[in-house]
């Protein structure tokens, strides 16, 4: 019964995010998935588009992750750190 893994990204205009596995130290890929910003989403900054990706998955894999012990991945430090803390801002936290 192994752990979903979630690795997460953001561009300048998109987000995307795989769902996988760890099996025997490979991970297994089971869905991709990415998809265009709006106008709107396209104007966050960094750390918001990164969190929205991560927000994208969650709502994409739902399914996969509920009563399930998920991981995620991600490449943006600002963002591993407000995972880590207790009173980040509450837009980011929504």
């Amino acid at each position: 019964d192994q752990p979903f893994e979630l690795m997460c990204d953001a561009s300048d205009y998109a987000v995307g995010a795989v769902l996988g596995q760890r099996i025997e130290k490979h991970i297994w890929p089971i869905h991709y998935a990415s998809k265009t910003m709006n106008q709107a989403e396209a104007n966050y900054t960094t750390t918001e588009k990164e969190m929205l990706a991560v927000v994208y998955a969650f709502e994409k894999f739902r399914s996969y992750l509920i009563m399930n012990k998920s991981i995620v991945y991600t490449d943006h430090s600002a963002l591993k750190y407000l995972f880590a803390k207790k009173d980040a801002k509450a837009r980011l936290l929504r």
